[in-house]
């Protein structure tokens, strides 16, 4: 809602099952507002046939992962263009069936793939092979796990649910991957190897307060997040304020992110929930301490 309102836009309509959604009163208080999808999907398609003032442009998705690949097919089909939040899908074969939904229709996908535009990431040299550590821990209390994100089927599991915009990243500077091996896959952590083009990665992804190092958590921090290339730190914590807000204007501009883009993260995160774990190789020198 605040990307829509920086950029001069409307919020026509929203839905969402549950009700305590008063924060639309900071941006959108004249929105319509449904919590039944059927009420919603009427109001929809009546503006769609009607060719009403109010029509809709883009319809943003910001529903749990596996409703996305549905809610994106309403979109297109509503006449609308779709303006969704990551993971695109949770699998790479829907991407492939949302493909020819945009060729009967029209109208196109967007996604929100914000790292991309943060200047750290942009600054990366790409004519060197590096090595890299990423580390991500962002720590959750104990609802996560008895929400629809503690459900792999639901939300693809830890990699995908808070890992799959760092994967993209990491294709969208290094290149093509080259192998993916995983080390640790648990529900509220994960680790692994990435090769790509020019890096090899070694990386952890975590929700548990305890894998936050004791200095930060000494200091009160709940999260921690690196990433370092050559033994460099690549400062990436600031500048996130604004992704969301830069993202919209691309996509307004007809710069967004599409379908194809998304494909070898949605792949890597696909690879990474289904393979074998192996307990050997260049490991993250946070999983000792997460199995301990």
């Amino acid at each position: 809602m605040q990307a829509i309102k920086a950029t001069g836009h409307n919020l026509v309509a929203a839905f969402d099952p549950n009700d305590s959604v008063g924060i639309i009163d900071s941006h959108f208080p004249e929105a319509d507002f449904f919590t039944e999808f059927e009420r919603f999907d009427r109001y929809i398609d009546k503006l769609h046939r009607a060719n009403h003032a109010r029509q809709i442009d883009y319809m943003a998705i910001c529903s749990p992962n596996y409703l996305h690949d549905s809610h994106m097919r309403f979109a297109l089909r509503s006449g609308a263009d779709a303006i969704c939040e990551k993971p695109l899908v949770l699998n790479p074969w829907n991407i492939d069936g949302l493909k020819d939904i945009e060729k009967d229709t029209g109208r196109k996908i967007n996604t929100i793939l914000q790292l991309r535009l943060h200047p750290a990431i942009n600054a990366v040299p790409a004519d060197t092979k590096f090595d890299v550590d990423l580390t991500y821990i962002t720590s959750r209390g104990n609802w996560y796990l008895q929400s629809w994100k503690g459900d792999e089927k639901k939300s693809g599991g830890i990699a995908t649910n808070i890992g799959v915009h760092f994967y993209d990243m990491l294709h969208y500077v290094f290149g093509a991957v080259q192998s993916n091996t995983v080390h640790l896959n648990a529900a509220t952590k994960a680790a692994g190897y990435l090769e790509y083009e020019r890096a090899r990665v070694r990386w952890f992804l975590s929700i548990d307060v305890n894998d936050v190092p004791t200095s930060e958590l000494e200091k009160g921090k709940r999260t921690f997040r690196a990433i370092t290339a050559n033994g460099q730190n690549i400062e990436f914590s600031d500048g996130f304020t604004d992704l969301h807000t830069r993202s919209y204007e691309e996509i307004l501009a007809g710069r967004g992110f599409g379908l194809d883009e998304n494909r070898v993260a949605i792949e890597t995160v696909a690879h990474i929930r289904n393979a074998p774990v192996v307990t050997s190789g260049d490991i993250h020198p946070f999983v000792a301490k997460a199995i301990a």
